[in-house]
């Protein structure tokens, strides 16, 4: 039972126990009633993980100043389409000759600071033999491995999706590590034309949480990823009030399961218009609205905020990237492209051999420019009119 005092207030108020109906409400003082709980339950408080300072350490290696990631976790669905547009057949051969090209790129890491793998590629070596996790380790590159089970609808949403992957996904991140893999990610997205419903939301947001607070207990990194699609005629206006309300469930689940933020990484969607909204927007005004939720939701714990491209030109992309690095920022805040660093290089590859130097070269152009876009010093010069393309594809499956 709780104690109580009784205080006498000064200031009448309303009584409801004077109400009668008919008549007029009476005015009367009233005693105010304190409790004083004596018996207030304890909060439980989880023991930190026992890869707790492993964790914050991968995290600021990631997020270390003028480098990002290389988002290579194409399923070898999503890599076939890419191989078909440069003649290719989607064959194991086919897809380790690409990735081999992409992790032996001489001096990648110098501006690239993890890769995002699909569990074939965490798994396989190079077309002369190396373990590609050894590959990116001697580039001073943390490897990271996708983990979600991709999407699928969601019954009772305005065609919606969640991502699936959660079970069994405990003993899949502990295999990961053992394979060294530091770092995870898992991508679900919510769709603007679609709502998007309240229920969507909360889906994504408890799903991320739950594979956030399960990698960290097996020593991976998770890199958060609500990915707000681009498709839709909606203006900057409308992402930016969809991006506040995702981010403010994300960040609410993210504590409830107890994750560490300083030893999590974000790849949010930046604030831009729909894709097809005819009023475009500035790098300058990208930047203005992106950093606004960012200051408005992120806790300065977070280490990085590595931005998906999602479909703009390799050019926009780092435009926009630059454009939020003028100004010092309470996180690290880069990238993690994957066709905006890829498209060039993948169609100067175009399957032949004599062409991989000239590929590698293509790669390095990109990795370069937004390793200078995270610096704030990336001036736009040189451009090829390639770079410049738009990538974005509607109803876009990764």
């Amino acid at each position: 039972m709780a104690s109580a005092s009784l205080l006498k207030s000064s200031p009448t108020v309303i009584d409801k126990s004077e109400f009668v109906k008919g008549q007029s409400l009476r005015q009367t003082s009233v005693s105010v009633v304190r409790c004083h709980p004596t018996n207030a339950p304890s909060l439980t408080v989880r023991a930190a993980s026992p890869y707790a300072d492993e964790l914050v350490k991968t995290a600021k290696t990631v997020a270390s100043p003028g480098r990002g990631i290389l988002a290579m976790d194409e399923s070898n669905a999503t890599c076939g389409k890419r191989l078909a547009s440069i003649g290719l057949e989607n064959t194991e051969a086919n897809r380790q000759a690409y990735r081999t090209l992409l992790v032996t790129a001489p001096g990648l890491g110098q501006y690239i600071s993890g890769a995002i793998l699909f569990e074939e590629t965490l798994y396989q070596s190079t077309v002369d033999g190396r373990k590609i996790v050894d590959v990116l380790v001697e580039q001073n590159i943390v490897p990271g491995i996708k983990v979600d089970k991709g999407l699928v609808p969601l019954a009772g949403s305005n065609d919606e999706s969640w991502c699936q992957g959660l079970d069994g996904l405990a003993s899949r991140t502990a295999a990961y590590y053992q394979q060294g893999a530091r770092f995870a990610k898992w991508r679900t997205v919510v769709s603007i034309p679609n709502g998007p419903s309240a229920l969507a939301v909360k889906e994504a947001a408890w799903g991320l949480a739950r594979y956030a607070a399960i990698s960290q207990d097996s020593g991976l990194v998770p890199i958060v990823e609500p990915e707000i699609l681009l498709d839709g005629e909606h203006g900057i206006d409308r992402t930016f009030e969809v991006a506040q309300k995702v981010w403010a469930e994300v960040f609410f689940y993210l504590a409830e399961n107890n994750v560490m933020f300083e030893g999590i990484l974000l790849k949010p969607s930046m604030v831009t218009p729909g894709a097809e909204c005819k009023d475009r927007a500035t790098p300058q005004q990208v930047a203005d609205y992106t950093l606004s939720l960012l200051k408005r939701r992120i806790p300065p714990a977070v280490p990085g905020i590595m931005f998906l491209s999602g479909g703009q030109s390799e050019v926009e992309a780092t435009l926009n990237l630059n454009a939020m690095n003028q100004a010092p920022n309470p996180w690290h805040v880069s990238f993690s492209y994957a066709r905006a660093l890829q498209n060039t290089c993948l169609k100067t590859w175009g399957g032949q051999p004599e062409n991989v130097k000239a590929a590698q070269d293509a790669l390095l152009t990109r990795a370069k420019a937004n390793s200078l876009a995270q610096l704030g010093k990336y001036t736009g010069e040189g451009e090829s009119d390639e770079a410049k393309q738009g990538m974005f594809v509607k109803g876009y499956v990764y």
